[in-house]
């Protein structure tokens, strides 16, 4: 099989350069390497008296770590939440509906709770307000997610990687979130 692709030649010289063909490399790392039982901090407990206190009073004035605070927002960290907050919600209304079909079934109401009877109770006990406000979340959070989706796949073609391609495909994303969406909206 090596010779008939022609990877017969090439074993040896990968043999040649890894750490196993070369115990010398193994046994001068684990000479150098650094103990694990030392911790890289500082102990209180070995501290002389005094030098506790002033320890602990320089972590207590010490900053926290700005984190986000410091950074302009960008788009792509809006788009990166938006993709997956959509999937949150979508699935979690999926998996709700399938644990009801699931459950009805295993307890022997399959027959009373089917797609009808939960679209009855959906139309008579949520309100009209509520109906357009769900139809308008799960509308514009399909679009955007698929929009998104599409944008991953042209980065998976290794295509639009520049910042100015990532820029382009997530305006792109959210031109056509809204165009589908508003189109979702209006069936």
């Amino acid at each position: 099989m090596l010779v008939q692709l022609g990877l017969n030649k090439a074993v040896p010289v990968l043999a040649r350069r890894t750490l196993l063909a070369r115990p010398a490399l193994i046994r001068g790392f684990k000479s150098t390497s650094i103990s694990l039982k030392d911790p890289p901090y500082v102990k209180i407990d070995s501290l002389k008296p005094g030098e506790s206190e002033l320890l602990i009073s320089q972590r207590k004035t010490r900053p926290i770590s700005p984190h986000l605070t410091i950074y302009q927002p960008q788009l792509t960290w809006y788009l990166s939440s938006v993709h997956r907050v959509s999937l949150i919600f979508m699935g979690g209304a999926f998996y709700a509906l399938t644990i009801l079909f699931g459950g009805a079934a295993l307890l022997g109401m399959g027959s009373k709770v089917n797609t009808e009877s939960v679209t009855n109770w959906y139309h008579t006990t949520v309100s009209k307000f509520s109906q357009i406000s769900l139809k308008t979340g799960f509308a514009y959070l399909f679009a955007f997610h698929y929009g998104l989706a599409v944008r991953h796949m042209i980065w998976d073609a290794a295509k639009e990687l520049t910042l100015k391609g990532v820029y382009r495909t997530g305006y792109a994303a959210i031109g056509f979130g809204a165009l589908i969406g508003t189109y979702l909206l209006s069936l």
